[in-house]
C-alpha cells in the first residue's frame, strides 16, 4: 500500500509503540488520527489527537465517527492501546483482569466494528493488531495478561479469513518486551537497551503497511536477540 494520503487511526497514540507509528506514517505522508485517553504529544499538520477511551464502545464510536465525519474513509488501523497487571492468578483483584480484557479485547473489537464496513466497501484496508509474545505462550504471574493476548491471536486469526476476499488485511505483531512503560504496574522489572526499541517495531508495522495489495503478513513474531545483554 502506498501510505501517502491514506487516513490511518493508531490506538495508545500518545507513547511506546504507538507514538513511533504515528511519526512514521506522517514521514510517509498519511493522514494519521490518534486516539488517546490522555493529551496529545504530537504536533503536526497532518495529525489530529481524539480523545477516546476504547474500553468504552460509546466513547470509541464517537472518536471514530469524527475521522469518518472528515474523510469518509479509514484505511490503515493499527490496534495498540493495551495495558497488563502481574501477581498470582489468585491475588489478581477482579478489577483489574476486568480492566484488561475491557482493553486488550473489547477495545480492539469495538475499533474493528468501526472500521471494517468501510474497508470492505473500497476494497482496500488493513489492520494491525498488536499482540505479544505473551499471546504464543503463556508465563507465571502474567496469566490474565497471557489470555488477552491469546484472544488477540484468535481473533485476529478468524478476522484475516473473514475479510480476506473483500480485500482488507489483518495483520497480528507478537512483541517480545519492548522499552516502554508497559512494566509501570511491575516493580520487579525496568526496562533496559537490551529490549526491543519501540521505533524499530514500528518500523515492522510499517514495512506490513508498505507491502503489494496481494501480499499479506498475517503473524510477525519479534524479540530482542539477547534481551540479557
Amino acid at each position: 500500500m502506498d501510505l501517502k494520503n491514506k487516513v490511518a487511526v493508531v490506538t495508545g497514540a500518545n507513547k511506546g509503540i504507538g507514538l513511533h507509528c504515528v511519526t512514521q506514517l506522517l514521514a510517509e505522508g498519511a493522514k494519521v488520527y490518534g486516539i488517546c485517553r490522555s493529551g496529545c504529544s504530537k504536533q503536526h499538520e497532518n495529525y489530529r489527537c481524539i480523545h477516546g477511551d476504547v474500553s468504552n464502545f460509546t466513547s470509541i464510536e464517537a472518536a471514530f465517527n469524527e475521522v469518518l465525519k472528515e474523510h469518509n474513509q479509514i484505511d490503515i488501523l493499527i490496534n495498540n492501546a493495551g495495558l497488563g497487571y502481574f501477581g498470582h492468578c489468585e491475588d489478581l483483584p477482579l478489577e483489574q483482569w476486568h480492566e484488561m480484557f475491557n482493553t486488550n479485547v473489547s477495545g480492539l473489537f469495538y475499533a474493528c466494528k468501526m472500521v471494517l464496513p468501510g474497508m470492505k466497501k473500497q476494497g482496500l484496508g488493513h489492520i494491525i493488531n498488536i499482540s505479544s509474545i505473551a499471546g504464543l505462550e503463556g508465563y507465571q504471574q502474567v496469566s490474565g495478561y497471557c489470555a488477552t493476548k491469546f484472544a488477540v491471536r484468535g481473533f485476529s486469526d478468524a478476522l484475516y479469513k473473514e475479510v480476506r476476499d473483500f480485500g482488507v488485511k489483518v495483520t497480528c505483531i507478537y512483541p517480545g518486551s519492548v522499552k516502554t512503560d508497559f512494566f509501570r504496574h511491575n516493580d520487579s522489572i525496568t526496562p533496559h537497551d537490551n529490549m526491543l526499541m519501540p521505533e524499530d517495531v514500528a518500523s515492522q508495522i510499517l514495512w506490513c503497511l508498505k507491502t503489494p495489495n496481494n501480499f499479506h503478513n498475517v503473524n510477525v513474531e519479534i524479540r530482542p536477540l539477547k534481551p540479557r545483554g
